[in-house]
């Protein structure tokens, strides 16, 4: 079933098609929101408040335009309030917990050599604690631009904040993380 038959059921209230959506985006949405609060049951919460959000916001819905971006965003302002709530700035040296270990090799060669497991899990660290750095709003501009795959302009209008800011936050995140893997570690300030 696609999603707009799934999103059509949940409008005539049968929550058969919220199944079918949380099926299909709950994974995502928990790393997505993993990824700026830096909390693994923080983003379950976050995920599954951004479900209930869409049977009680369906009606807002533009049914013209794709599903994930709308959903994708509220899970993201749901993530920069609960972020700001809990104030989650987390300390460099800091241990990285074994969801966020799984989210990086989920991201990464799935049959690498054993020399190149270590280098990865120590990479992967590296770059974790780095990101978990970042100020909450930056956490989620680099979601949604490197995860998410959105454009700046996109970022824009789903964060409801000027194109400048935007900008100025994919800066400052990139121009942290630069300072803290450096260049070494084959970070590049690519758009």
């Amino acid at each position: 079933m696609d999603d707009q038959t799934a999103i059509s059921r949940i409008k005539q209230s049968d929550l058969t098609g919220l199944d079918i959506l949380v099926n299909r985006y709950q994974v995502r949405a928990v790393h997505a929101a993993y990824l700026v609060v830096y909390d693994h049951a923080l983003a379950e919460d976050v995920a599954q408040t951004a479900f209930l959000r869409v049977v009680e916001h369906i009606h807002q819905y533009d049914e013209g335009r794709p599903f994930a971006p709308w959903f994708f965003r509220i899970v993201l302002n749901d993530s920069l309030k609960a972020a700001k709530r809990y104030k989650q700035h987390i300390a460099l040296d800091e241990e990285v917990d074994g969801f966020a270990i799984r989210l990086v090799g989920w991201l990464t060669d799935p049959a690498p050599q054993p020399w190149q497991i270590l280098e990865q899990k120590d990479t992967s660290q590296l770059v974790l604690k780095a990101i978990q750095s970042l100020s909450p709003e930056q956490r989620a501009v680099v979601v949604m631009r490197y995860f998410l795959e959105m454009s700046e302009a996109d970022m824009s209008n789903k964060m409801d904040r000027p194109l400048s800011t935007i900008k100025w936050w994919l800066r400052e995140a990139r121009k942290r993380l630069r300072d803290l893997i450096g260049s070494s570690h084959g970070f590049e300030d690519s758009p």
